[in-house]
């Protein structure tokens, strides 16, 4: 038998030394979440670069032959007991809660390990092949692809110095402005002042989301007078590094190199200020632990915590709740559980994946399956830790946004294989029944995966409570006294009335109808064509103000543990019921659809949307608003077809030349169609998406539009059944805005609620049932 080195010479020629282009792998396993600090170890691969675990560098052994890795183990260092903890003051990325505390520190031991044997050989020893040691070097000295590749890492921004600083002019008009005793000059305000640095005047900052900070006549006051900067009251110290400087028209904080100078020409003296006010960034930290989140973090509730199978939590990474709390939910789903875990091991994953696994969403999804799923990495938090969460308010992302579009390239994975796309539990079809004044009708059908409901206000069930709570209000206010956070009543809403919202009939003006040739105003019901396994219900809590800025409705939505949406089941074509007439005259320029409604479309554009998406959007969701638009845009933007123009019948138009090519190939002119409108007008990707989808004659595309709902069914194939749901998930949302704030899920499992708070995990006490962004109901089955 061969000793360490000589097998590691014998095997020299597959070590490689990297290259600075080369993604190298070295904090975590790409087939499980085993770590240096894991029991075996992570062993890198010192030809490609991989890392894996104990029990997976075998299996890479056995399907590359590669037999030499670096080996990487991380024990903990032992810390006095009695070391104090430092304050939290910067946040960070990859650490627990966001921020670094510096809690834990580990010794980092490095080995060479040769395969099969694990015959191992010290590092660093000046008796290794110079190959060898300069492949180590690199490999330590790299930064590790994983830190590279964190989902929408995040740190915090580096402030810029503003445009405007340094030809500010400023106003001379005498003010003075004392070190102490300040009060906006529009209200009583005499916390969260702004001083503007143009005219010296004191203005209160904006008001919060939950009714505390400002009444927002800084920003109002910038708006009459575009004056552009303005620096926090009680900031303001001999470190003027520290002050807080926000920019209006640059709408975010800033640095002003002469706010010396510019707060000395108000008679600023700011070396004898002492800090009084916590800046923006300070706030942000303290609000994301003491702010009115109790309910949905169920903070201040002996939560028990709970490990094992199916309970382990996701730790944050600085900005990504909304991914934890959405996989959280979609992985409890029998499809996700089964395809996912329970029939795919991580060794058939990796059999079947590419040379590089980190890429393919299939061994990656069996990870993250294998990791959420199988018990191996939950435990108990430490000892001592905190209980409550670091956030950063202003940056994070919408979980529907980022739920479809998961479902998106989970389905596109899968594509020409139904039986292995788990997305199709979610899956339904929607049938909108269009009538004109003369009659006749017309159907759009489409695919969707969620259903987007709006929260009618006027349907609350407690306005006696509301009105009261109002009158309270304005007396508080004529009083010049504030409301307190345990006398406001919010609008409770049953989502009854919201599924109710959804299906009454709503008018379409200017619809073009092919029977009276002009327009005409139409009405539309909308149902559905299946029921999927999965409901997600999506509550349209945040409504666009003036000047485009979101505002989240303050209102808690019903929701009870059953709900039944059979009476919601779209009838299809009636008896007697009479078709609006197909295509229009040529000299027609008019469609037998509804038009793309220029408000719609303009208010996309001005998003940063290409006007032919932002038409395709309108057209597709047949102009019903522009949440739904964005919405459909955001999940097609992807689409082979996206680019292709429209034609008049709200279709992608067709090359005819190409068309004739396909069909001389011996094509159906159906499936040519299909195949030249999903490959963008490629040819040969056109033939190859017809090779790839042998069932295409009978398929449908996932948007739809047909006259006749009985001619080609969108939803063939789809998961249906009954109509009764019970509650079995939900994620909810803390903040002002779906990009910023907080998300937390519950999930009913094993016959109790259970609370997924980034990595904490507990039995739920009190589930905001009432306050949910996104409810997952799964089907009862009779």
């Amino acid at each position: 038998m061969l000793n360490p080195m000589d097998l590691l010479r014998s095997n020299l020629s597959r070590v490689r030394i990297p290259e600075p282009t080369n993604r190298i792998y070295k904090h975590e396993c790409c087939l499980s979440f085993d770590t240096p600090r894991s029991e075996g170890g992570l062993f890198i691969d010192m030809n490609t670069f991989l890392a894996f675990g104990k029990e997976c560098v075998a299996w890479n052994y056995e399907k590359t032959g590669n037999a030499v890795y670096l080996h990487i183990k991380q024990t903990k260092k032992l810390v006095p007991e009695d070391r104090p903890l430092k304050k939290p003051t910067l946040l960070a990325i990859g650490v627990d809660g966001g921020y670094d505390n510096n809690e834990i520190e580990y010794e980092e031991t490095y080995s060479i390990v040769v395969l099969p044997d694990y015959a191992i050989l010290p590092f660093p020893s000046v008796e290794l092949p110079e190959k060898v040691r300069l492949a180590v070097d690199a490999i330590l000295l790299a930064e590790g692809a994983e830190r590279k590749e964190q989902v929408a890492a995040w740190t915090a921004d580096k402030k810029q110095v503003s445009a405007y600083a340094t030809n500010l002019q400023q106003i001379d008009n005498g003010v003075i402005v004392p070190p102490s005793g300040w009060k906006c000059a529009k209200c009583d305000k005499t916390e969260n002042l702004w001083l503007n640095l143009t005219d010296g005047v004191i203005l209160c900052g904006r008001k919060n989301w939950d009714g505390t900070g400002g009444n927002n006549h800084a920003v109002e006051y910038y708006k009459e007078t575009n004056y552009p900067l303005a620096v926090k009251l009680g900031t303001i110290t001999a470190d003027l590094e520290g002050a807080d400087v926000f920019s209006y028209p640059e709408d975010e904080s800033v640095v002003d190199p002469l706010l010396a100078q510019h707060l000395q020409f108000f008679g600023i003296d700011f070396s004898s200020l002492q800090k009084t006010e916590m800046t923006t960034a300070e706030r942000e930290l303290d609000q994301n632990t003491n702010f009115d989140w109790n309910r949905i973090q169920e903070n201040g509730q002996e939560v028990e915590p709970i490990c094992g199978p199916g309970y382990t939590g996701l730790v944050n990474l600085g900005n990504s709740c909304y991914l934890a709390a959405t996989m959280q939910v979609v992985f409890s789903t029998h499809s996700f559980y089964t395809r996912y875990y329970k029939n795919q091991s991580l060794k058939m994953a990796f059999g079947m994946a590419p040379a590089d696994p980190t890429v393919d969403l299939n061994m990656q999804l069996t990870k993250l399956g294998h990791g959420l799923l199988s018990g191996k990495y939950s435990v108990p938090s430490q000892e001592g830790s905190d209980d409550y969460n670091v956030k950063n308010p202003t940056s994070t992302a919408d979980a529907l946004e980022f739920f479809l579009h998961f479902l998106d390239q989970v389905e596109r994975s899968n594509a020409g294989r139904s039986e292995a796309d788990s997305s199709r539990c979610f899956k339904f079809g929607v049938e909108d029944r269009i009538q004109c004044s003369s009659g006749k009708v017309a159907y759009n059908r489409r695919l969707d995966y969620i259903l987007s409901l709006n929260i009618p206000l006027h349907a609350a069930s407690n306005k006696d409570e509301l009105e009261a709570f109002q009158k309270l209000k304005a007396e508080k206010l004529s009083e010049g006294k504030e409301i307190s956070n345990d006398e406001i009543v919010r609008p409770r809403v049953p989502l009854e009335a919201c599924l109710a919202s959804f299906s009454s009939p709503e008018e379409i003006h200017d619809f073009y109808s092919t029977a009276l040739k002009a327009k005409t105003t139409a009405v539309k019901t909308t149902g559905l064509t299946s029921f999927p396994d999965y409901l997600v219900l999506h509550m349209r809590k945040f409504v666009m103000e003036e000047g485009w800025v979101p505002k989240k409705l303050d209102v808690y939505v019903d929701v009870p543990d059953i709900i039944d949406i059979s009476h919601m089941r779209s009838k299809g074509l009636q008896p007697g019921e009479e078709i609006l007439p197909e295509g229009v005259p040529d000299n027609e320029a008019e469609s037998n659809l509804p038009l793309a409604d220029e408000g719609i479309v303009s208010q996309l554009v001005s998003m940063g949307f290409s006007h032919l998406h932002c038409q395709k959007a309108a057209i597709n969701t047949s102009n019903t608003g522009v949440e739904e638009a964005m919405n459909w845009l955001l999940s097609h933007m992807d689409d082979a077809d996206i680019d292709a123009p429209i034609s008049q019948g709200g279709e992608p138009a067709v090359d005819q030349s190409k068309l004739e090519m396909l069909l001389s190939f011996g094509f159906s002119e159906e499936v040519a169609r299909k195949a030249l409108k999903a490959s963008g007008g490629d040819i040969e990707k056109a033939t190859d998406w017809i090779f790839s989808n042998p069932d295409a004659a009978s398929s449908s595309d996932m948007d739809e539009t047909t006259t006749n709902p009985n001619s080609n069914p969108a939803d063939i194939g789809l998961p249906d059944g009954g109509g009764r749901y019970k509650l079995m998930g939900i994620v909810s949302h803390i903040g002002t805005s779906t990009q910023c704030g907080h998300y937390v899920a519950h999930i009913f499992k094993d016959g109790r609620w259970v609370i997924f708070n980034d990595d904490k995990v507990g039995a739920s006490i009190n589930p905001p049932k009432d306050m949910g962004y996104l409810y997952f109901f799964e089907r009862v089955n009779s």
